[in-house]
């Protein structure tokens, strides 16, 4: 006889199996780019939040419908918002704001630009563009920033086709480990 998997873990899983075979301009598919994002988390040291934030921070579009062939556009506040009611901010935060990351580094790394993939330039073009001045100087004092743009960094490099890396379930215990009590 099986433990039934926790709920979240079951929710979680369910849906990367809904989506987690969906593309959105990138070459893989979403659940390799999240695991590829969390295995890059990993091997830098990454405090399990951000582990877990790296793994999930593309759940926002298994949430919404796309916008288009490069995903849903605002899949960071729907992540975010969906991460916050069963995690902490150290997790819900990140993927809150990777989207902002993306473009606060285009705003103060202008050789950034280049090394975004043709599909995070679309997308970068449907959620603002590089951030002004002002803006870049105000996201900067945000008390998640550092913790976004590692994970913003991490996203970009999670985008290799055919790389191996461990699987979602390999993932259990640092859900669990971190997930809201209750």
């Amino acid at each position: 006889m099986t433990t039934p998997l926790h709920p979240l873990l079951a929710e979680i899983e369910g849906l990367f199996a809904a989506h987690g075979h969906n593309t959105y301009g990138e070459g893989v598919t979403m659940q390799a780019h999240g695991l590829q994002a969390a295995a890059l988390a990993e091997h830098e040291g990454a405090p399990d939040e951000l582990v877990v934030a790296a793994l999930l921070h593309d759940i926002g579009h298994f949430l919404e419908l796309a916008d288009d062939a490069f995903g849903y556009h605002k899949h960071d506040g729907a992540g975010g918002d969906w991460l916050a009611a069963r995690f902490g901010p150290e997790v819900s935060e990140p993927v809150r704001l990777h989207v902002a990351a993306k473009r606060y580094l285009c705003a103060v790394e202008p050789s950034y630009l280049n090394v975004l993939s043709a599909a995070s330039v679309h997308s970068l073009g449907k959620q603002g563009g590089p951030m002004s001045a002002e803006e870049a100087a105000e996201f900067a004092r945000h008390p998640h920033v550092d913790a976004a743009v590692r994970l913003r960094r991490w996203d970009d490099g999670g985008k290799v086709d055919g790389l191996k890396v461990s699987t979602v379930a390999d993932y259990r215990d640092r859900i669990l480990k971190v997930a809201k009590a209750g």
